[in-house]
C-alpha cells in the first residue's frame, strides 16, 4: 500500500508504517493498488480537527476519515469495484481515505501500557487504516471484528504482543551459547528491531573480566553492524535470577531505542518495563543536539 506521510514522526521509521500499511492491505484481502494519507499532528491541532469535523471538542489519539461510504455490511475487500472510483490518475492508486493521529496522545499512551510509541504508533495506524477500509467499533459484534483485523496486521508487522513468546524463547536459546567460565551466569537476549527481524545474543567472558560482552550488548552489536538502526523491543533470559541490562547496556540501547520495551525472564518469572523507567533522564544523541549546532 501507497502511504503518504504529513507531518514529521521521529518516533518511528517510514518503513515501519509502510509495513503495518502493507499488512492491513494484505489481511483485507485486496489486490489492487491502494493508498492512504497519514498526516501527524499535535492534540493541539486534532483537536481543531475534532471541532471542525465532528462538532467534538477534544482530542483523540486517531481520527479516519474514509473516501468510500461503503454499503452494510460491506468493506474494501468486499467492494474493489466501488473504491476503483477513487482512483487517483496521479498515483494509479485508489484513495482509501485520510488518517489523522496525535503523536503526543501516541506517546502518552505507549507509556501508559508500558510499550514502545513505535509499537502505538503502528496499533493507530492499523486502527485508522481499519476505519477506512470499512470496520467500525459501535457495536460489540463489530468491535471484535475490527480487532482481530488489527491484530492479524500487528502480528503479521512484526508488533503484536503476541510475538513476545517467540522473543523470549529466542532469549533463553541463546543462554545455552553462553560463554561464562568466571561467573557461571549464562545470559541470552534476543532483539526485535522495527522490521521485524530478530537478532540474538549471549554473554562472552574473558580472563580480563572487565572486557566481558554482555549478551544485550552482543545482539545490538550484530544489529547495528547489519545496517539496522531501530528498535522495538529485547527479550533477556538467564536461569538463576532477573537479569536486568547492566548500566553499560542500558546506556548503549538508549542510544538508539529509548522507548525500548524491555522483557526479562528467569526461571518461570516474565516481567516486562521500559528502557526508559530503567534509565530515567538518560542520555543520548538528543542530549548532544544543541550543543553540535554552536
Amino acid at each position: 500500500m501507497r502511504l503518504e506521510i504529513d507531518g514529521a514522526c521521529p518516533d518511528v521509521d517510514e518503513a515501519l508504517l509502510r509495513r503495518v500499511a502493507d499488512a492491513c492491505e494484505r489481511v483485507e484481502g485486496l489486490s489492487g493498488r491502494y493508498q492512504a494519507l497519514v498526516m501527524f499532528v499535535t492534540d493541539a491541532r486534532i483537536r481543531e480537527i475534532n471541532r471542525e469535523m465532528r462538532q467534538k471538542d477534544a482530542a483523540t489519539d486517531v481520527l479516519s476519515f474514509p473516501t468510500c461510504t461503503y454499503p452494510h455490511g460491506g468493506t474494501a475487500g468486499t467492494c474493489e469495484r466501488l473504491l476503483r472510483r477513487e482512483l487517483d490518475p496521479d498515483t494509479g492508486c485508489a484513495h482509501l481515505g485520510d488518517i489523522v493521529i496525535s503523536l503526543e496522545h501516541a506517546r502518552a499512551q505507549a507509556a501508559q501500557y508500558g510499550h514502545s510509541v513505535a509499537r502505538e504508533i503502528g496499533y493507530l495506524l492499523a486502527h485508522g487504516l481499519m476505519h477506512v477500509m470499512g470496520y467500525d467499533h459501535m457495536e460489540e459484534g463489530e468491535k471484535q471484528i475490527m480487532r482481530e483485523r488489527e491484530e492479524a496486521a500487528l502480528k503479521a508487522a512484526g508488533l503484536s504482543r503476541d510475538g513476545d513468546g517467540e522473543l523470549l524463547a529466542a532469549a533463553r536459546e541463546m543462554t545455552a551459547l553462553s560463554y561464562a567460565p568466571y561467573s557461571h551466569y549464562p545470559v541470552g537476549a534476543a532483539l526485535l528491531a522495527a522490521d521485524g527481524r530478530v537478532f540474538t545474543g549471549c554473554n562472552v567472558e574473558c580472563a580480563a573480566y572487565g572486557v566481558t560482552m554482555c549478551a544485550e550488548r552482543t545482539a545490538l552489536c550484530k544489529a547495528v553492524s547489519e545496517g539496522v538502526r531501530s528498535f522495538e523491543a529485547i527479550a533477556i533470559a538467564a536461569n538463576g535470577s532477573a537479569p536486568y541490562p547492566c548500566g553499560a547496556c542500558r546506556q548503549m540501547l538508549y542510544e538508539f531505542a529509548p522507548d525500548l520495551r524491555v522483557l526479562v525472564t528467569w526461571g518461570d518469572e516474565v516481567r516486562e518495563t521500559t528502557l526508559r523507567a530503567l534509565l530515567p533522564e538518560g542520555f543520548g544523541p538528543d542530549s548532544l543536539a544543541d550543543v553540535q549546532k554552536k
